[in-house]
């Protein structure tokens, strides 16, 4: 039985909803799942839910929760990845500082000036847990889950060169909204989804041989689906395929959307309807921010809410296809040798992948349209030098991230945006060794 480590496993929800999927998995109900965070209290409290799935369902998997990483390592097959650097202290300045300066983020964990500094926060503790890994875990896979997921990803790459995927929700979540607007039963779709992180584009969407893309186009026309997905409804019309990030997430990585704090305000925030469905507050500055902050204290009963079916996250499927040789379909985060031509070699992409005992095997995609890839290519060109930075200690490449990310270009002067990240960099400097130590990373 396979052992399986969870490290950040203090994100209660997160962790009882993968915990549960593996615990769901026939071939994995007598698996040993060993859980670590740095908060001894979120710890209990994520361990106490996993321990009631595992005798709610009369289960012989072992669970145990530590605050040692090295102990959760040890002898472990599987590795899964979900902390937050600097928690939300770290975060909220992240948010507030760029604000102050005109920077407009609704998330701020992917790109901008909180998605670059995330990265920063994040490299250095993968590139240890890495170590760890060589040392403790040799042949256990790397499943990442922590943003930003693709510079995070590519320095895991170019540092270690450890086995490993990125993995989201993003393509499922967003294959199964469009199949409702299409009028075609999920599992009888076939699509195939392939970019950036984040920055995925449905190229192709059927139902057997009938394209579906006319009924999206036609679904797209109704006020109630624009006011669901109104930013990314208007990439679609632009860019000509349907992105896989919401819209809350999506007007941050592109220069068109959030120029000013009243065009957030009185142009964008409109534009969303279905308030219900939302949880990113309408895509206002900070909203998912706030949104963390309400949830912070909140801790779901274990009986109450203890899922019954397996979600469509991929961790659990992933473990399952390995050790069964069970081969399934997923869409992961992987290095660039060649599987996306238009996009640069060594960066990260996400393009379909297959998963058996072999382990995750990524596909190439040869059809890329020109556009997309020079979209996507706006957001490489900042990853890559987050990675530069984070790997050589280097200040300036932290600048010259800031300076290519589109939405802050859409904002600010380069004088201001040196100020900024000057500004951040001293406010952050706490969690950000790898300037304290040139070099300390580069392998």
């Amino acid at each position: 039985m396979p052992k399986i480590a969870l490290i950040g496993a203090g994100s209660s929800v997160f962790t009882r909803n993968l915990c549960s999927d593996i615990l769901l998995a026939p071939a994995l109900r007598g698996c040993k799942i060993s859980l670590m965070d740095i908060d001894a209290g979120r710890l209990r409290r994520s361990r106490d839910l996993v321990q009631n799935i595992v005798d709610s369902r009369k289960l012989g998997a072992t669970v145990e929760a530590t605050t040692d990483r090295r102990e959760a390592l040890r002898g472990a097959d599987y590795v899964v990845t979900t902390f937050q650097q600097g928690g939300l202290d770290a975060y909220a300045l992240d948010i507030e500082i760029p604000q102050r300066y005109g920077v407009e983020q609704c998330v701020g964990d992917t790109l901008g000036p909180g998605g670059v500094f995330r990265s920063l926060r994040t490299i250095p503790v993968l590139l240890d847990l890495c170590d760890e890994m060589d040392e403790l875990a040799p042949e256990a896979l790397l499943l990442n889950y922590v943003n930003p997921m693709a510079a995070n990803c590519w320095a895991v790459d170019v540092a270690t060169g450890r086995p490993h995927v990125g993995l989201c929700h993003s393509v499922q979540g967003t294959s199964e909204m469009l199949a409702g607007w299409a009028g075609a039963p999920h599992e009888e779709v076939n699509y195939l989804c392939a970019g950036i992180n984040h920055q995925a584009f449905f190229l192709d969407f059927r139902r057997g041989g009938e394209d579906l893309y006319p009924e999206i186009r036609s679904a797209i026309r109704r006020e109630d689906v624009r006011g669901r997905e109104p930013v990314r409804v208007e990439l679609m019309e632009h860019f000509g395929f349907f992105v896989t990030e919401s819209s809350g997430h999506a007007s941050e990585y592109a220069p068109y959307f959030r120029k000013s704090a009243r065009m957030v305000e009185e142009e964008l925030v409109p534009r969303f309807r279905d308030e219900g469905d939302h949880w990113f507050d309408f895509g206002r500055t900070g909203g998912y921010l706030r949104h963390c902050l309400d949830v912070l204290e909140g801790s779901p009963d274990a009986q109450e809410l203890t899922p019954t079916r397996r979600t469509h996250e991929y961790g659990s499927y992933i473990i399952e296809a390995m050790e069964t040789d069970g081969p399934i379909k997923i869409n992961g985060n992987v290095p660039n040798r060649g599987k996306i031509p238009a996009l640069p070699n060594g960066c990260c992409v996400e393009v379909p992948c297959l998963v058996d005992a072999n382990g995750v095997q990524p596909t190439t995609v040869d059809f890329y349209p020109t556009q997309l890839a020079a979209l996507n290519r706006t957001n490489v060109n900042v990853q890559e030098l987050v990675v530069e930075a984070a790997l050589t200690g280097d200040e300036e490449a932290v600048h010259h991230a800031v300076m290519l990310d589109p939405l802050t270009a859409a904002v600010c002067t380069l004088p201001r945006i040196r100020t900024m990240v000057e500004e951040m960099l001293g406010a952050e400097e706490r969690w950000l060794p790898q300037f304290r130590k040139v070099g300390a990373w580069r392998r």
